[in-house]
């Protein structure tokens, strides 16, 4: 299964859909908040399920704070991470997602991407593909792999 994880496109859907067309096939879409008002857009172009939280920019629309997906053996916790000032640290997030059981956490909100383990959660936050903010402020996304037994690969794509 090949999983596209997104966040912060801002109402800038120009990357998004270059990412779709350089990635495609992709199975799920993950997007992690300030979709703003183009969530219907970002739907109607995706060919697999798509499941979006609100971030701290999104007023319009009724998107979920959180989502937990089950996703073969393993439990996500999706969510923009305001709510937990990933800003400043993931310590809070973590504590979250390891207290409802969840391996993989995600976030968007501070526009730099991260991918880290820690003994027993993935945490990963795919920057943004539209206002990048880390040092080269490269346009990034990640492409999540899980082959039938459950086992997952992660990359950290930039156009």
């Amino acid at each position: 299964m090949k999983i596209l994880i997104i966040s912060d496109t801002h109402r800038d859907l120009k990357n998004f859909y270059e990412v779709l067309k350089r990635e495609a096939p992709v199975d799920l879409c993950l997007h992690l908040g300030d979709v703003e008002s183009d969530a219907i857009p970002i739907q109607k172009k995706l060919q697999c399920p798509l499941h979006m939280v609100k971030g701290n920019n999104d007023f319009l629309g009724q998107l979920p704070e959180e989502i937990e997906l089950k996703l073969g053996p393993h439990k996500l916790f999706m969510t923009h991470g305001h709510r937990y000032m990933v800003s400043i640290g993931t310590e809070r997030l973590v504590d979250e997602a390891r207290s409802i059981g969840a391996d993989l956490v995600m976030y968007g909100h501070t526009h730099k991407p991260l991918i880290r383990t820690e003994k027993d959660i993935t945490i990963l936050c795919p920057g943004s593909i539209s206002y990048p903010r880390q040092s080269g402020r490269q346009f990034t996304y990640i492409i999540m792999d899980m082959d039938e037994k459950g086992s997952l690969q992660f990359s950290l794509k930039s156009l």
